[in-house]
């Protein structure tokens, strides 16, 4: 196998298989998608293991960041991660730069929408006095 021909094909992939494919293809170390998550490296580890696996929001930005269907992450079926492609194949290596970083934003806003709303139910709670 070669260049290519080793790309992640497993059609009985776990879980944590996909999760680490997908982290792979999108160039990312663990620490580097931990980090951006904002969870340990052993959880995202624990994770690729299916040792443990993430919750329902953590899921939701890993296919945002990653740049697949949370379908895909759940079952294998749907969008999914491409193939490899060379700067050469792709005519231009700022482009697939700019489509990851792109797809970092897009987990980034994420995370801060989810942040965002916990702050709000917080102000909420302590703004509206407690019935009862």
């Amino acid at each position: 196998m070669t260049g290519t021909d080793d790309w992640y094909s497993d059609k009985q992939a776990t879980l944590g298989d996909r999760l680490a494919a997908a982290r792979e293809a999108a160039g990312l170390s663990q620490s580097a998608l931990a980090t951006r998550l904002g969870v340990r490296q052993k959880t995202l580890r624990a994770w690729e293991s299916d040792l443990s696996e993430p919750r329902a929001n953590r899921l939701q930005m890993l296919a945002a960041m990653l740049g697949v269907s949370l379908r895909w992450l759940l079952t294998g079926e749907g969008e999914g991660i491409e193939p490899p492609v060379s700067a050469e194949e792709a005519g231009d290596a700022a482009l697939v730069q700019a489509l990851s970083d792109l797809r970092v934003l897009r987990g980034e806003l994420l995370k801060m929408s989810e942040r965002m709303g916990q702050l709000e139910k917080k102000l909420r709670q302590q703004i509206e006095p407690a019935d009862g």
